[in-house]
């Protein structure tokens, strides 16, 4: 984290999350900051409205660490929430930690969602930890609903901001052994 993130961090304690329900809500700040360039996460430091910063990646990765929730998989609506950072962000100023954080994420959700198991979310999502090293090295186990969740969310998806961790993880999961490979580019759209 930057020199400004101690007191932006201090600004959302009170919003400490609980539960995966109150993280996805953390994480709707986190993206309207993104956005607007205002607000607690932005708080005591110079922020660009549709700008991820290091901060913000690093406010990502406090929500979906914090210690209430850090043994429950990454649920649906906080991969959901991810997902709308992405987007929100039209310019990055992270050394790639969000775009490892969201590929690690979404593998989590979609592993656990399959009945698979994952690590807590304090090894899966640390930076120090090569989501090889847990994540599924392909769709033997995962269930076609998860998977087809990831492509909706990526179909779509603004291609100049295109998440390459993300895309590598999800054609590694998907690859031939759950869609014949004529449906493949209907599902995602790999283009970049």
């Amino acid at each position: 984290m930057s020199a400004s993130a101690p007191k932006a961090i201090g600004a959302l304690d009170g919003l400490e999350p609980s539960s995966c329900e109150s993280a996805a809500s953390a994480l709707a700040i986190v993206r309207d900051g993104v956005i607007t360039g205002e607000g607690p996460t932005t708080a005591g430091r110079v922020h660009f409205s549709r700008v991820l910063d290091a901060d913000d990646a690093a406010w990502c990765a406090r929500i979906l660490t914090a210690a209430a929730i850090n043994d429950a998989p990454v649920s649906r609506a906080e991969a959901e929430a991810l997902f709308e950072i992405d987007a929100a962000a039209t310019e990055r100023k992270d050394d790639g930690r969000f775009e490892d954080l969201l590929a690690k994420a979404i593998a989590h959700h979609t592993a656990a969602a399959s009945g698979l198991p994952v690590p807590p979310r304090s090894v899966a999502l640390s930076p120090d930890t090569a989501i090889e090293s847990w994540a599924p090295a392909n769709a033997r186990g995962l269930r076609s609903d998860a998977l087809e969740w990831v492509a909706k969310q990526m179909r779509g998806k603004r291609q100049g901001n295109r998440n390459r961790a993300l895309m590598a993880m999800v054609a590694t999961l998907v690859g031939v052994t759950v869609l014949p490979l004529a449906q493949l580019p209907s599902m995602i759209d790999i283009g970049m």
